[in-house]
């Protein structure tokens, strides 16, 4: 896996940069933070590097800062985002405001970013509030009082908040509640509903 490169840009674009490392060129996605900071650059440059594998292709995300690669990692890790999607999202928004946005539960300023509908902002709300240690997500709390029938229904209620039916949400919570233990953390719950859906 690539983590790093350091060479110089021999092709920069508001998409992708080529960066030459001792004569080997390698091609880097890039979120338009990045592309910005790249263009203004001279001499050799550093990049952070995700590297994405898939069956058929093998492709490199490069940041200039190791914090924007931080985020895309954990935007990667929401249901339903996307290597494309998380760099769209850092394009529109950026790492710090992103991580603002999600400590106010903006999310009307997070549909404003292209690519992002309702039901993806707010699934991004409520699945980096509880990774990220934000005012919203301490003020809430992470442990549920151990009473099950009142975890699903907010539960089940969050997933149709999301715009799923009430009996698809029901199904995925009851599954994502089987075999665990009390005290029972609600995120957890969601984040594993909403994998579930995703499948």
């Amino acid at each position: 896996m690539i983590a790093r490169l350091t060479g110089t840009i021999v092709e920069c674009k508001p998409a992708h940069v080529i960066v030459d490392v001792r004569g080997v060129g390698y091609r880097l996605n890039v979120s338009l933070p990045t592309y910005v900071a790249l263009a203004a650059a001279s001499g050799a440059v550093s990049l952070h590097v995700y590297t994405h594998v898939r069956e058929d292709a093998l492709q490199l995300y490069g940041f200039v800062t190791e914090e924007e690669r931080t985020v895309f990692e954990e935007l990667l890790a929401v249901s339903g985002v996307g290597p494309r999607l998380a760099l769209g999202i850092l394009s529109g928004i950026g790492a710090t405001e992103l991580r603002e946005c999600v400590g106010r539960a903006d999310v009307g300023r997070l549909q404003k970013v292209p690519g992002v509908g309702k039901k993806t902002a707010e699934r991004l709300l409520l699945e980096l509030q509880h990774r990220w240690d934000t005012p919203r997500a301490r003020a809430a709390g992470t442990e549920l009082p151990p009473s099950r029938p009142a975890l699903r229904d907010d539960a089940v209620s969050a997933l149709m908040n999301l715009g799923y039916p009430a009996d698809t949400a029901r199904r995925a919570i009851e599954g994502a509640l089987v075999g665990r233990r009390e005290p029972v953390e609600l995120g957890a719950v969601l984040r594993d509903a909403l994998a579930r859906l995703a499948r």
